[in-house]
C-alpha cells in the first residue's frame, strides 16, 4: 500500500516558478514509477511528467517539455515537480501518481495510486 500526499501549490504570476512534492509512505515506494498528472475545470486529464523507480526512465508530456523538470529522492520517499516558465495555461489541480508500470502513467488510467491533489493557479 501507497499514500500519496502533494504539497508546493499555490498562485504565482505568469514566467514564475513553482516546486511540487509528493510524500509517499510505504516501504515499496523504490518499486514504484512516478508522475505527476493535471485537470483544470471542464478539461481531461492531462500526463505532465513520469520517472522511473531508478529514475533512469523519464517521460514529459509536450505542453511542459522543457519547462518542467521530475526528479525522486528514494531515500526520502518523495517525487519533485519542479515548474518553471509558468504560463496560465498550466493552471490545474495537479495530483502525483504511483504504478509499477511508468506507461501506464503516461495513459493515466488505471493507475494503483492516487494523491489528493495540489492546486496550482498561474495568474496573467
Amino acid at each position: 500500500q501507497v499514500q500519496l500526499v502533494e504539497s508546493g501549490g499555490g498562485l504565482v504570476q505568469a514566467g514564475g516558478s513553482l516546486r511540487l512534492s509528493c510524500a509517499a509512505s510505504g516501504r515499496t515506494f523504490s518499486s514504484y514509477a512516478m508522475g505527476w498528472l493535471r485537470q483544470a475545470p471542464g478539461k481531461e486529464r492531462e500526463f505532465v511528467a513520469a520517472i522511473s523507480w531508478n529514475g533512469e526512465i523519464i517521460y514529459y508530456g509536450a505542453s511542459v517539455k522543457g519547462r518542467f523538470t521530475i526528479s525522486r529522492d528514494n531515500a526520502k520517499n518523495t517525487v519533485y515537480l519542479q515548474m518553471n516558465s509558468l504560463k496560465p495555461e498550466d493552471t490545474a489541480v495537479y495530483y502525483c501518481a504511483a504504478d509499477l508500470r511508468i506507461v501506464v502513467l503516461t495513459v493515466g488510467r488505471g493507475l494503483d495510486y492516487w494523491g489528493q491533489g495540489t492546486q496550482v493557479t498561474v495568474s496573467s
